[in-house]
């Protein structure tokens, strides 16, 4: 059994599902299960209808309709394309009615929001299911909201393993027995109260994972619109490459710390449970990709890839009472926790603390709560840099060689030593080019520079 997890930009056109299905139909063999994000920039257009006062809400919502029926009726016979088009539309009549009661409220989470974000899924394992059959594939229908369990935790619940796999368990054999492909929307679940919930953006990744662990599959594999697994942003790197390889600690580094490719969870169920996962790109069928396992034969390459996140906000707090205090961590991370915002990076000395995060909806709150027992700065417009590789923690040498190559650039922040397979720092976002591209150039000098980049 074979787990195929399809991105939305593998599914953002009428001949990019044309190519999803000759993949799949390549793989009959394999005893393929379908998993697919939202077309396109679905979600992406779904959010912003529910953060949208209502008339402009629909209006997104007549649009997006709009496109996504003529994408249906171009994959499909003139005799299939009726009844396509009026599933299509029923899921939309469901999102109208979604946005309505979400109302103001659209910014937060909501199972009525989790429920109108699931409508992307929703049709696109429609179209998906649709395009197969008509070009000979039998496949079958499953709706993921039945079969994948979470917390009831809005905007982005955890999976409950058990239950999730006593369904798919009951559900994906009898398909494939049959002789049939099951297809089904990611990201979209249920939660044990059997309101609406999601996995998080992203979460489509971890729904095949989900799945490739609870059914024992062979391989999970996710499609995506680049060549696996990358040396660093093709975007800002032209002449980066492809790994062949890559270990589950390096793995998640990448993707937590900015690697566009894979979900930050996504690889721990099916890898856990001995199941390898494989990144490759929809466009290139034929290319190997990058096999993620958990224990990958030793590489001479100690660096693996440069990553980066943008839009991040530094944060430092100074306070006189750190000094030869206990506690005072303890009080700073739990107005975190209370105000639901993780942490990137800390750095501590004796009186501050600086740390950065990613999402900045509750910063002002957090900022207030700090500011009652310490001296607080917030700086936004900085990036991370993480340096990532498994033989880092056995090289020496490798942040010398790395904050070397970054002379005259202003490092905020470092982290060395919280996780043995990277080098991290913080720099301003106007520098952050000009770093990911001279540590590239130092690690991977085999690979040309890309055109215009600075070495200055």
């Amino acid at each position: 059994m074979l787990i195929m997890k399809f991105g939305g930009t593998s599914l953002a056109t009428a001949a990019a599902i044309e190519r999803v299905c000759a993949i799949v139909e390549r793989a009959r063999q394999r005893d393929p299960v379908v998993v697919v994000s939202a077309i396109g920039a679905t979600t992406d257009q779904l959010a912003e209808a529910a953060a949208s006062d209502l008339e402009r809400g629909r209006a997104i919502l007549a649009d997006l309709r709009n496109a996504t029926e003529a994408t249906a009726r171009a994959l499909v016979s003139q005799a299939d394309a009726a009844e396509l088009a009026a599933r299509v539309r029923a899921v939309f009549d469901d999102a109208a009615e979604l946005l309505g009661r979400i109302g103001s409220s659209g910014r937060e989470e909501s199972a009525e929001l989790d429920a109108l974000l699931a409508c992307g899924e929703r049709i696109s394992s429609e179209v998906t299911a649709f395009a197969l059959r008509e070009r000979g594939v039998a496949a079958t229908l499953l709706d993921a909201r039945k079969l994948f369990v979470t917390e009831s935790k809005h905007g982005g619940a955890d999976a409950l393993f058990e239950v999730t796999g006593q369904r798919l368990s009951a559900a994906v054999p009898p398909v494939l027995a049959a002789g049939a492909v099951p297809v089904m929307g990611g990201f979209i679940a249920s939660g044990d109260d059997g309101s609406a919930t999601t996995l998080g953006r992203g979460g489509s990744d971890f729904t095949a994972s989900l799945a490739g662990a609870a059914l024992g599959a062979e391989e999970v594999q996710i499609w995506t619109d680049v060549d696996g697994v990358m040396t660093a942003d093709p975007s800002l790197i032209s002449s980066a490459q492809s790994l062949s390889v890559l270990s589950l600690l390096e793995a998640s580094e990448l993707a937590y710390f900015g690697g566009r490719v894979l979900h930050p969870a996504t690889m721990l169920p099916a890898i856990e449970h001995g199941i390898p996962v494989r990144v490759l790109n929809s466009m290139r069928p034929d290319g190997r990709g990058t096999l993620i396992v958990k224990d990958p034969p030793e590489s001479e390459q100690v660096v693996k890839s440069v990553v980066y996140k943008e839009n991040i906000t530094l944060i430092d707090i100074y306070s006189t009472r750190m000094l030869m205090a206990h506690g005072f961590l303890a009080k700073i991370f739990a107005i975190f926790e209370r105000h639901g915002t993780s942490v990137d990076m800390v750095s501590t000395s004796e009186v501050s603390v600086s740390l950065t995060v990613d999402r900045s909806e509750k910063l002002s709150q957090i900022l207030s709560d700090l500011g009652e027992f310490a001296q607080v700065k917030a700086t936004p417009g900085k990036a991370i840099v993480c340096v990532v590789g498994e033989r880092i923690r056995y090289t020496l040498g490798i942040a010398a060689r790395v904050f070397q190559v970054l002379e005259g650039i202003h490092i905020r922040m470092i982290s060395l030593g919280a996780s043995r397979v990277n080098v991290g720092f913080v720099v301003d976002e106007d520098q952050l080019a000009a770093a990911v591209s001279r540590i590239h150039s130092a690690f991977f000098p085999e690979l040309s520079q890309p055109p215009g980049a600075s070495q200055q």
